[in-house]
């Protein structure tokens, strides 16, 4: 019975050091509470800068997160910064070469995060404050490096709406859903079915960073 007592008592204080551990962390977030009927659009990468989905972006002024990579933007930034002083899209940061951060040691997670930080905030002239890790990849680590970072939030996603092989099955949105899009050559009708999409379930694209700070996350 001793033994049982001390297993359960080590197994309690384990669980009690797990719910621990993230304590102070910038937070990881998939979907973002909140009772107002919005939506958020995210645009992962850079690579491909198609001028019909930046259309789309400005004309509807669509409020959006670009999670960018700086070399993707350094040989045309001016299509992001036409995108962010005429339009409603905040730069944010994505990494400079896209590993999987938990693969990596802490210095390498630094030159990743901090590397694409300050790069992004030498071209924009803002420090980015979010992070979408790689694949989505992330564990306590990676949000400790961030946090070293300025990072106050990692944002992951709800949905991926992009295209890749095949266009996939597009999904009954919900209030505070995250949908992922990626700058390849489908982007425009890519995000015109995240849209279109939203507005079938009587949403609107919002902000995001107002809403994770309403939602006490940042």
């Amino acid at each position: 019975m001793l033994v049982a007592a001390l297993a359960s008592l080590s197994l309690a204080l384990g669980a009690a050091g797990s719910a621990q551990a993230g304590v102070g962390l910038p937070p990881v977030v998939s979907h973002v509470p909140t009772v107002e009927n919005v939506v958020f659009i995210t645009i992962d990468d850079g690579w491909n800068h198609d001028p019909e989905a930046a259309r789309i972006l400005r004309e509807k002024r669509v409020p959006v997160s670009l999670f960018l990579l700086p070399g993707a933007t350094s040989y045309d930034t001016q299509y992001f910064t036409a995108l962010t002083e005429q339009g409603r899209a905040n730069v944010e940061n994505h990494t400079v070469n896209h590993p999987d951060l938990t693969t990596l040691d802490a210095a390498g997670k630094d030159a990743e995060v901090c590397g694409a930080g300050e790069q992004l905030q030498a071209t924009f002239g803002r420090a980015p404050k979010l992070l979408r890790p790689p694949y989505g990849a992330v564990d306590d680590e990676v949000r400790l490096a961030a946090k070293a970072c300025g990072v106050k939030a990692l944002v992951t996603w709800t949905y991926d709406f992009t295209t890749w092989s095949e266009t996939p099955a597009t999904p009954q949105l919900k209030a505070g859903d995250i949908v992922l899009l990626h700058f390849t050559p489908t982007l425009a009708a890519d995000l015109q079915r995240a849209l279109d999409a939203a507005k079938a379930a009587g949403l609107k694209p919002a902000a995001l960073m107002p809403h994770l700070k309403a939602a006490g996350l940042v």
